[in-house]
C-alpha cells in the first residue's frame, strides 16, 4: 500500500469518525458547553464581546467547511458501497435465474423419463401379458421419479421465493 493511499485511507476514516459524532449526543452536548463558556467570556471580563464573537464565528465556520468536506466524503463513500451492492444483487437475480432455468430443464427431463417408464411398462405388458413383470422395481422407480419431480417443484418454489424476496 502506497502512503498516498494510506493517507486516503487515514483520512476517509477520520471522516467517517467525524461525522459519526457529529451526529450524537456528545457533540451537541461538547458544543452547547463550548457556545455557553463563549458567552461566559465577555460576562465575566476575560475578553471583549467583540472579540470573542470574531474567534468563535471563525471557528464556527472552519468548523462548518471541514464538516460538509467530511459528510461529502462520507457521502460519496457510501454511494459507491450502495453501487456494489447493486451489482452483487444482480448477480444474484442472474444466479437465481439461470438456477431457476436448470431446476425447469430438469423437470422437463425428469417428465420424459416419467413417460419413457410408462411407454416401457405399457410395451412390456403388451409383449409378455403371460409374465408377470417385477411391479416392485417399476413401482420403485415410479416413486423415484415422482419424489425427484417433488424436490423439483420444491426447489422452483423456493427459487421463486427468492425473487419475490428481492
Amino acid at each position: 500500500m502506497t502512503s498516498k493511499t494510506r493517507n486516503a485511507a487515514r483520512l476517509e476514516h477520520i471522516a467517517d469518525i467525524a461525522t459519526r459524532w457529529i451526529g450524537s449526543t456528545s457533540s451537541l452536548l461538547v458544543h452547547t458547553l463550548l457556545f455557553i463558556v463563549s458567552f461566559l467570556l465577555p460576562a465575566l471580563h476575560i475578553t471583549t464581546f467583540d472579540k470573542m464573537l470574531l474567534v468563535l464565528t471563525t471557528l464556527v465556520s472552519l468548523e462548518a467547511i471541514y464538516l460538509a468536506i467530511f459528510i461529502q466524503m462520507t457521502v460519496n463513500k457510501n454511494s459507491l458501497d450502495i453501487e456494489n451492492i447493486q451489482e452483487d444483487i444482480e448477480e444474484i437475480q442472474e444466479d437465481v435465474e439461470e438456477m431457476q432455468e436448470d431446476v425447469e430443464e430438469i423437470q422437463e427431463d425428469v417428465e420424459e423419463i416419467q413417460e419413457d417408464v410408462e411407454e416401457l411398462q405399457e410395451n412390456a405388458e403388451e409383449e409378455a401379458p403371460a409374465v408377470v413383470a417385477e411391479p416392485y422395481t417399476i413401482s420403485s422407480a415410479d416413486q423415484k421419479l415422482e419424489h425427484i419431480q417433488q424436490l423439483l417443484q420444491q426447489l422452483q418454489q423456493e427459487i421463486e421465493a427468492l425473487k419475490k424476496s428481492r
